[in-house]
């Protein structure tokens, strides 16, 4: 054996994912190392449920899923060069949210697959050298309509009804990651809402905005199911007994504004886990605020918040995290969000909140954006400015960090990721920011394969399932739907341009692809970069009125929750 061999096998031996040995650090010294972090929103956490299959007493309700939902809200697959240009940004660390229900059984019995793959995302962070948080997501949240509901929630007696799931979830998730080293964490669950939906508090979605019996037993459950999974998780062995753990309090509320006189109780009502080990506990929050009236009273509210932060935890050596953190989007019914129509007040909200948060050793996380759907493909930045003013927010300058952009590619966006064959309500989907980014003479070249002789279509709809009366395809105008009249089994290749019209919708709407009996293999924008670190200001004629929930289900009235529209996460308070 030669001393390059050896050199390998004893690196390999103190790799990352087996230091089973090592003394961790601190919680409150792996939030002060973490720095700046980021969510990959929308990806393992996506989720769809079957509308007549949202009672979880049923085995219907359960394993709805394959590996494909970590595409099904529109965002990529996520890669290892997605994590690197991350690191290479300045950020330190990766909440990865994960959503469970979809990929195992009514025990909560995971699917292998399901967790092979979580296992592989983990490791792109890690390779980086940067923290990384998995959770359990969507298992929790706010049920709609009838068209979504939750297994996991803020009342005593679904505790008692799921604690044996529960805690099997967590026996699972810990015994695969128990000889990863510190920089893995585990946070116990993400926004558990009561049974009425409520935000901000426990019980203000009912009448009178305030029950004290069941904002009592939503308190009680929140720290049930917190005691549960850090009971579980130090029963696990390996390095799980020193393990750094995150519980939230109720919705995660961040004890932000002056309203209401219960805002502070998710607060104060947080018991934090009895736990054999010491100092390796720390406490979660997010928070969207509203922007729209001004950086003053925002500011007032980070005080705030923050102030009451220090009172019920960190001045009593309990750590926190931001774990999400970003501006509540715009509704004006045009889709546009504060970063397209107040981003200088957004950026010092950003300073602002980033500062508040440094000077209390708060690790905070932004929610998704920066790079966002065909963009994390490349990988570029989609709002670097925005990535850069995070970065020199909190380290004073951005010198050192890289953040590519679309136009370090030239003049071409690639926005397909893997090959895909398209049917109806399963389509491509390529986001307005990527078609904003060229002028009107973009083109979109797409190679498909033809699968049968019958029923080829190909579908050219907008962000909102419409299909567009017009495009043109090779030189000459045609519909909204391309039948290829193809030969089975023969590849072609056909260039799509628009007219002023369409190119202006789809920069405020954007573009799904859907069809029959074709594969697309290739679908690439080629054209002129606007100019500019993020081109936005283009013409605008169509007003984008399309908003979904977290199911990817359209609303026509949301309600208190969090929505996505354009393919970013929006709160309705």
């Amino acid at each position: 054996m030669n001393w390059k061999h050896l050199l390998t096998i004893c690196m390999l031996a103190t790799s990352s994912s087996t230091l089973q040995a090592q003394s961790f650090e601190s919680a409150r010294e792996a939030v002060k190392n973490m720095g700046v972090g980021w969510n990959l929103g929308n990806t393992l956490e996506a989720h769809n449920q079957n509308t007549d299959q949202l009672d979880p007493t049923k085995n219907s309700y359960w394993g709805q899923q394959n590996l494909e939902s970590e595409t099904c809200w529109g965002q990529v697959y996520a890669t290892p060069e997605l994590m690197k240009m991350m690191k290479e940004a300045g950020f330190s660390a990766i909440r990865v949210p994960v959503t469970w229900y979809n990929h195992m059984n009514s025990d909560g019995t995971v699917n292998g697959g399901w967790m092979t793959r979580v296992k592989e995302v983990v490791g792109y962070v890690l390779s980086q050298g940067m923290y990384c948080i998995i959770n359990v997501h969507h298992d929790t949240g706010a049920d709609n309509n009838g068209s979504s509901y939750h297994w996991i929630k803020a009342q005593y007696s679904n505790y008692t009804s799921n604690k044996t799931r529960y805690e099997n979830l967590w026996k699972q998730i810990a015994t695969e990651f128990k000889d990863y080293d510190q920089k893995l964490l585990f946070e116990s669950y993400n926004e558990m809402i009561d049974k009425y939906n409520s935000w901000s508090f426990a019980s203000f979605n009912t009448t009178g905005r305030y029950k004290a019996r069941d904002a009592a037993d939503a308190y009680m459950a929140i720290n049930a199911y917190a005691q549960s999974f850090v009971d579980v998780v130090r029963a696990s062995g390996g390095n799980n007994g020193q393990r750094n753990l995150i519980v939230n309090t109720y919705a995660a509320c961040c004890g932000s504004g002056t309203w209401n006189t219960h805002l502070k109780e998710p607060l104060t009502q947080l018991v934090l886990p009895k736990d054999k080990a010491t100092g390796h506990l720390m406490v979660q929050v997010h928070d969207y605020p509203n922007i729209e009236n001004g950086i003053n009273n925002v500011k007032k509210d980070i005080d705030d918040m923050v102030a009451a932060w220090n009172t019920n935890f960190i001045s009593k050596g309990i750590p926190m995290i931001l774990g999400e953190w970003g501006t509540a989007n715009v509704d004006k019914g045009d889709g546009k969000t504060d970063y397209d129509v107040r981003r200088d007040v957004m950026f010092q909200f950003v300073d602002y909140m980033i500062k508040k948060c440094k000077e209390y050793n708060v690790a905070t996380f932004y929610w998704m954006g920066l790079t966002d759907g065909v963009f994390r493909i490349s990988p570029v930045f989609n709002q670097p400015d925005l990535a850069q003013r995070i970065i020199s927010a909190y380290y004073g300058s951005t010198s050192g960090f890289k953040f590519p952009t679309i136009a370090s590619l030239g003049n071409t966006l690639n926005c397909l990721q893997n090959e895909k064959t398209i049917s109806w309500g399963d389509g491509i989907n390529i986001s307005n920011a990527a078609f904003a980014s060229f002028d009107k003479t973009v083109e979109l070249e797409l190679t498909y394969r033809v699968t049968s002789n019958s029923g080829q279509n190909i579908q050219f709809n907008d962000g909102s399932w419409t299909t567009f009366s017009s495009v043109i395809i090779n030189g000459t105008a045609k519909g909204g739907t391309y039948n290829p009249n193809g030969t089975t089994g023969t590849t072609y290749t056909i260039k799509v341009s628009f007219n002023l019209t369409t190119y202006n919708t789809l920069c405020s709407k954007g573009l799904i692809i859907q069809g029959s009996n074709v594969t697309i293999i290739k679908a690439v924008l080629n054209g002129k970069i606007i100019a500019g670190i993020n081109p936005i200001k283009v013409e605008r004629t169509v007003n984008d009125g399309a908003i979904y929930n977290l199911k990817g289900q359209r609303v026509t009235n949301p309600q208190r929750g969090i929505f996505i529209k354009n393919g970013k996460k929006f709160v309705v308070k």
